[in-house]
């Protein structure tokens, strides 16, 4: 099943005004999550998609540390537990 959000399944959110709908839009872009927005005045907003967007991205895991003796992440050419590491423990 294609991911939430991508083209083959783009999150589906209501809304009731055209403001809304813009805020909402601005938070899809921001991802470069893909959305069907519906604006319809007489009927509760829906955003149960987006929640789900925002709350899988909170749930992600943090980057690895590299390990002490790999080179640094930064670019240095230095090894990582002479450049970085050191930093990191201040």
């Amino acid at each position: 099943m294609p991911q939430l959000g991508s083209k083959a399944r783009p999150a589906v959110v209501r809304v009731q005004t055209m403001e809304r709908a813009e805020e909402v839009l601005v938070v899809f872009e921001e991802h470069g999550w893909q959305c069907i927005v519906g604006i319809e005045e007489n009927r509760p907003e829906d955003i149960s998609d987006l929640n789900t967007l925002l709350s899988q991205q909170e749930d992600a895991p943090a980057k690895p540390k590299p390990d002490r003796n790999a080179p640094c992440p930064c670019g240095s050419g230095l090894k990582y537990k002479k450049c970085c590491l050191p930093k990191e423990r201040r």
